[in-house]
């Protein structure tokens, strides 16, 4: 059993940056695949990032890459995603989710969420 909490969220205005914080309970978090995920308003909920158990793949989504960065720190059980040059249409609430062993950008198999943080960027 895997629990996870975000945090970092906020207003912010276009253009400017937000580092998200999830934390896992458990001493297994090492062998958790590690995703971000987000739901705006009216819409489904959609990939944004993920990353291996030991660092060395990443993915992101095409309307992310470049401005957001997923990374973790096995030794304090956390995932980060942090974000520059927002823009208004990355406003959602972001979540955090870890997915055994295997890499994968579908939300199908990612067995565990966080309840979520609220990002939103004003024009």
């Amino acid at each position: 059993q895997v629990q996870l909490v975000e945090s970092g969220g906020g207003l912010v205005q276009a253009g400017g940056s937000l580092r998200l914080s999830c934390a896992a309970s458990g001493r297994t978090f090492s062998r958790y695949a590690m995703g971000w995920f987000r739901q705006a308003p009216g819409k489904e909920r959609e990939f944004v990032a993920c990353i291996s158990r030991n660092s060395g793949s990443t993915y992101y989504a095409e309307s992310v890459k470049g401005r957001f960065t997923i990374s973790r720190d096995n030794a304090k059980n956390t995932v980060y995603l942090q974000m520059n040059s927002l823009k208004p249409e990355d406003t959602a609430v972001y979540y955090c989710a870890a997915r055994p062993l295997v890499l994968s950008i579908a939300q199908a198999g990612y067995d565990y969420w966080g309840p979520g943080t609220q990002v939103t960027v004003s024009s």
